[in-house]
């Protein structure tokens, strides 16, 4: 029996255990109650467990029926929940006001947890296995966290891969590609300083909103005029703060914008950033004001090695069908903190289609849920990523 027909006998208990996780959502570095949920299993299952990896993460090992090989894989899926509302009517709707799993995962630890049923039952392949349940992926860089704690001086992975889902394709596809897959995400702060006044006499002042004003519209020129035409990159501003809403005549002392920044390449992440300093500077400075910039690098990009990436097509194709897998798939200028691991380790990150975005419900949703349906399929793709990559010589 493959992986995926094994755990279509465990997909109710893997749907209950996943649910279960839904209603009981955790934010970054808070996975107590989830860690427990995942060592609770593991521990079930006979299997090395160690804790508190990156502050909450949990790694498993699984040795192989032989350790000929020397080699070692490493799979990993996130667990941590948003900072978002849940507007759902389901029984398994989150507890919490204020948190939600509503980026799916709740689903890649139930399908980690369904591939470590399968892998420590079968245990057909050839060196160790080590099963990453990552804390912290939504802004905390919980991938870097577990990284700078030893995790692969500790769990010596030759090479990882994650899955994620993605609505925007169908149930039953995979999708993977070599290079781009994410963009680096970077956070961007800029601070006016002007001179306050009364706004019946401008002349008395310098207005950082004026200034702001400008500055958001000069950056805008930057992708179009400063990136190459056949590069990717966005530069956001998505928040401003100045003066007060109840003081219409009160022109304030300050202004601040906050933003964020893609791109898929050092070399473009380094001309954005001189760039932007160059013009919240100067653009300050013409109308008599005074600017700061704070550029905050959060996350890399995620960048699959070739070889790898194409293994895992190769993995997807026997377990599925060519015809099912999606090789060509765009760069997504989202973000992602499994970069961390990737600039470490070669590996690959795919997307497990599950529908949903054609009725409106992509991740970050407020009315998002994980399609249960793909979780024999996700996790029996993980086991098979395992298996293929240690065979067991015959």
């Amino acid at each position: 029996m493959g992986p995926v027909e094994y755990l279509r006998t465990q997909h109710a208990e893997l749907t209950a255990l996943r649910r279960d996780l839904h209603a009981h959502p955790e934010l970054g570095f808070e996975e107590h109650r989830t860690a427990e949920v995942v060592t609770g299993e593991l521990h079930r299952l006979g299997l090395e467990c160690h804790s508190g990896v990156g502050k909450t993460g949990v790694v498993a090992v699984i040795p192989g029926r032989r350790q000929d090989s020397g080699r070692a894989i490493g799979l990993r899926a996130d667990m941590d929940a948003l900072p978002m509302h849940e507007e759902n009517d389901f029984p398994h709707v989150s507890r919490f006001k204020g948190r939600m799993h509503g980026c799916g995962h709740d689903g890649h630890t139930a399908m980690l947890l369904g591939a470590a049923r399968y892998l420590a039952g079968t245990r057909r392949f050839d060196g160790t296995v080590y099963l990453i349940f990552q804390p912290g992926e939504e802004g905390f860089a919980g991938g870097k966290a577990m990284v700078d704690d030893g995790l692969f001086e500790r769990f010596p992975a030759d090479e990882i891969y994650a899955l994620h889902n993605w609505p925007a394709l169908p149930p039953g596809t995979i999708a993977v590609r070599p290079g781009p897959m994410m963009a680096a995400s970077d956070r961007i702060e800029i601070h006016i300083e002007g001179r306050g006044g009364h706004g019946a006499h401008p002349h008395r002042s310098v207005d950082p909103v004026l200034v702001a004003g400008h500055i958001i519209t000069a950056t805008q020129s930057i992708v179009a005029r400063n990136v190459s035409p056949v590069d990717a990159a966005v530069i956001s501003l998505c928040a401003m703060h100045a003066g007060n809403l109840a003081a219409m005549s009160v022109i304030p002392r300050d202004a601040r914008l906050v933003g964020t920044v893609r791109t898929f390449h050092p070399q473009t992440q380094d001309a954005i950033e001189r760039r932007l300093n160059e013009l919240v500077h100067s653009i300050a400075a013409a109308f008599g004001a005074s600017a700061t910039l704070k550029y905050e690098r959060a996350y890399p990009a995620t960048i699959n090695s070739e070889r790898e990436a194409e293994f895992a097509a190769e993995v997807a194709d026997a377990l599925i069908g060519r015809e099912n897998v999606v090789r060509d798939l765009e760069p997504s200028m989202g973000s992602e903190d499994f970069s961390f691991m990737l600039q470490r380790r070669p590996g690959a990150y795919a997307r497990l289609g599950q529908g949903g975005a054609e009725g409106g419900c992509f991740l970050h949703n407020s009315r998002y849920d994980f399609n249960d349906d793909v979780i024999p399929l996700g996790a029996g793709y993980m086991a098979a990523l395992a298996e293929r990559a240690l065979p067991v010589a015959e």
